[in-house]
């Protein structure tokens, strides 16, 4: 997979952290709002990081609204919850030179910036 980052343009924390990466020609930016994510990249980033959960957002709005914090959801659930909508994925998701980096966590994204920015 080449280097991309699947991000959201109107999320301020995305745009923080794109705003790190010195060359961020090197990679095709996805905004996951107006392209969804495709089954068999997020198959391809699961299979990097281990499991789909990994890769869902809980803090999302709708995962309270939907009751999905009452429910016992499974891998396939959050699988097809990520691929019908957007705002579960959590973001940005980086992929370079083979690598993952998911999500805003500070040590996740100081780390994505020393592989990328070296």
């Amino acid at each position: 997979m080449t280097n991309r980052i699947y991000h959201l343009s109107t999320c301020d924390t995305c745009k923080r952290i794109l705003r790190g990466i010195e060359a961020i020609d090197r990679f095709k930016l996805i905004d996951i709002k107006e392209k969804k994510i495709t089954a068999d990249d997020l198959d391809w980033i699961k299979k990097k990081v281990g499991s789909y959960e990994a890769l869902f957002s809980k803090r999302a709005r709708k995962y309270r609204l939907m009751g999905l914090h009452e429910k016992k959801l499974g891998e396939n659930d959050y699988r097809k919850l990520m691929l019908e909508e957007y705002t579960f994925l959590k973001r940005p998701f980086i992929v370079y030179n083979d690598e993952v980096f998911i999500g805003n966590a500070p040590k996740v994204v100081e780390k994505a910036y020393q592989e990328i920015n070296r």
